[in-house]
């Protein structure tokens, strides 16, 4: 019998299957979190997602949509102090965080609440600074997953005009010199509003570019513009860690990085290092036709790059 076609999904939507909620840290910050069943039964699996560094994941319900339909159960969650989950700083748009050690903390508390009540194996993906934060919570032997999905993993920047360890000292006397909480650059005149050329640093696609903005205004609360010094110093001291070369040691589980070689945000070269250094690793790499966010890039770089997660992701299902 013929099955009727599912429509597309609306990504200005959220699905009415999914599930939107607050988590509590063990400190009670409430943190943001959707969930999203699978769409046939018994799934293949369990997906935690975590986005970057000023996102938020109603920006990836399209690529959440496409692995709920191949069998997979979908979590997504904000970080502490961004999108929906509260903010640290001193004003509405400002990124900041007392060290990222914290966001990990909050990783390793969820993850055995969440892991004993999805159906495994068991995946952690994340986007750009949620791939880095994902990367070290496992390094540190705080979480324990089947599988891990990085895109376009904050592992380094793109420091055009200093050596890393020039720039952190920088960063760190910038912190010495006022309230660590300050924006540690300057976006827009107007608060929380996007750059114009902004779009030219994430994707080719501006469709998917124009959803996000739509959804910063139907949800201001997800908007967030520059991160904090503190931010940035934090953000390198713990870049560097990563970058020791024992640090990646115990991370024994298999690994898809998915980056593009032309991401004007992280450094591919430092990707390149830590690939050398995993023990089970594939880089899916990608040149001029993809900037940093991949998995929202014009059809052709994106179903590739989903292809790679659907090839992993049923290795992991398969055992």
């Amino acid at each position: 019998m013929h099955q009727p076609t599912r429509p597309a999904l609306d990504r200005r939507a959220i699905p009415p299957q999914a599930s939107e909620s607050r988590w509590r840290a063990p400190d009670g910050h409430a943190i943001r979190r959707i969930d999203w069943a699978p769409a046939t039964m018994p799934a293949k699996g369990s997906l935690l997602f975590f986005p970057g560094r000023g996102d938020f994941y109603e920006k990836y319900l399209e690529t959440f949509d496409h692995w709920h339909r191949r069998g997979w159960h979908v979590t997504a969650m904000d970080w502490r102090g961004q999108a929906g989950s509260g903010r640290l700083g001193t004003d509405p748009f400002t990124g900041h965080i007392d060290d990222f050690a914290t966001w990990v903390s909050d990783l390793g508390a969820f993850w055995p609440e969440w892991s004993a009540t999805t159906p495994g194996p068991h995946v952690l993906a994340g986007h750009s600074m949620g791939g880095h934060l994902v990367l070290r919570a496992v390094a540190d032997g705080r979480v324990n997953p089947d599988g891990l999905i990085l895109v376009a993993p904050m592992l380094g920047l793109r420091d055009k005009y200093a050596p890393t360890p020039v720039v952190h000292a920088a960063a760190k006397l910038m912190c010495a010199l006022g309230d660590r909480r300050r924006p540690a650059w300057k976006w827009s005149e107007k608060p929380g509003e996007v750059p114009a050329d902004r779009i030219h640093l994430l994707t080719h696609d501006g469709e998917r570019y124009a959803d996000e903005l739509w959804w910063r205004e139907a949800r201001p609360e997800v908007a967030m513009g520059p991160g904090s010094w503190g931010w940035v110093e934090r953000g390198y001291a713990s870049m560097r860690l990563l970058a020791r070369p024992d640090a990646l040691d115990t991370v024994r589980v298999p690994v898809l990085i998915l980056a593009a070689e032309n991401d004007e945000l992280v450094g591919y070269d430092a990707i390149v290092r830590a690939v050398a250094r995993l023990r089970d690793c594939e880089l899916v790499h990608f040149g001029a036709e993809a900037h940093h966010e991949i998995l929202r890039e014009e059809d052709g770089v994106r179903n590739r790059a989903l292809a790679a997660c659907d090839t992993f992701l049923d290795r992991i299902a398969a055992g």
